[in-house]
Parts: C-alpha cells; sequence; structure tokens
C-alpha cells in the first residue's frame, strides 16, 4: 500500500516489520492515497 508522508510529500511503502515512520524525514504521519475514481453527485 502506497503512502505520502504529510512533512517531505515523498511517497512511502510500508514494510511489516518498519514501523509506521517515514524512512526519508521520520516523520511518523503517513496519508494514505486516495484512488483515481470519479464520484457522481445526483443534484435533483
Amino acid at each position: 500500500m502506497s503512502y505520502k508522508c504529510s512533512r517531505c510529500k515523498r511517497d512511502v511503502t510500508l514494510d511489516e516489520y518498519g514501523g509506521v515512520r517515514c524512512p526519508y524525514c521520520g516523520h511518523r504521519v503517513l496519508l494514505k492515497e486516495r484512488g483515481a475514481d470519479v464520484k457522481e453527485v445526483n443534484v435533483e
């Protein structure tokens, strides 16, 4: 699964044993990447 670091904005892939931490800057807040799905809204 792909995540993005909230501090350095780099793409991060997590290992099973690596823990939740950016390997580049050490920040612990990672954002999950969203898919490119288009959502339709019904306006009545």
